[in-house]
């Protein structure tokens, strides 16, 4: 079963000097145990969400905005896609995640129609 994580942070959230410290060599060695587990297949940070567009069609007109329209605090910061045996596991899999510690790892299975 395939899931993807969105890895969520608050915009301009301020960590300790201990924690941001800390955060990218933690994240990094998540990545190279997940990867070596063969849990994880990909994944990547995003750009700020000042760099994102969102499409629409509307009486079949393209509409497109600046930024993402949902009222939130918290914007998708990076993403991950996980290969596991069922939901429990990727559980335990982001858990592990650093950002979790700060942020939200939201977990989606993959549409298995």
């Amino acid at each position: 079963m395939k899931y993807l994580f969105l890895i969520c942070v608050e915009e301009g959230v301020q960590l300790g000097a201990e924690d941001a410290a800390a955060v990218g060599p933690d994240t990094e060695r998540w990545v190279e145990e997940t990867t070596r587990s063969g849990a994880r297949i990909m994944g990547n940070r995003l750009e700020e969400v000042s760099q994102s567009r969102c499409v629409r069609i509307r009486n079949r007109k393209p509409s497109t905005t600046d930024g993402p329209f949902a009222e939130t605090k918290e914007q998708i910061a990076g993403f991950d896609v996980i290969e596991c045996e069922e939901m429990d596991e990727a559980i335990r899999i982001a858990a592990r995640h650093p950002v979790a510690r700060f942020g939200t790892i939201e977990i989606r299975p993959f549409w298995r129609g």
